[in-house]
């Protein structure tokens, strides 16, 4: 199969069902959310860590942007079609179990089925 094109990423939204290539086609594009995201959010911790006192009003509003950005990322993964799971990780249903990534990773390599979590990823064959 040829990469994925552009228009057909709406109707993978749609049935929410992918082949391998249509979830690694889509990988770039989730990368560069997810490490944007992770970024923003380590730079929110930052600031948190910069007061000695934990209990400042400021670090409360911190956290709350610090949940608005993983709340977004999760909602931009859905839109694609794929399955926020655990922070910074995503599935992607097959039809038999699921396709699954973990930032950093640069590649979907393993799969897992629909009863087993993230410790149960096997290698993609």
């Amino acid at each position: 199969m040829g990469d994925l094109q552009l228009e057909n990423v709406v109707e993978i939204n749609r049935k929410n069902i992918f082949t391998l290539q249509e979830a690694r086609a889509l990988l770039p594009l989730i990368y560069r959310m997810t490490d944007d995201s992770s970024r923003e959010v380590k730079s929110q911790i930052n600031k948190i860590e910069a007061f000695s006192d934990k209990s400042h009003p400021s670090v409360g509003l911190i956290e709350l942007e610090i949940n608005a950005i993983i709340d977004r990322w999760q909602r931009k993964l859905q839109k694609l079609g794929a399955s926020p799971k655990g922070l910074w990780m995503a599935d992607f249903d097959n039809g038999d179990g699921y396709f699954c990534w973990k930032y950093p990773e640069v590649e979907i390599n393993h799969w897992h089925g629909y009863q087993d979590g993230f410790s149960g990823r096997i290698l993609v064959e």
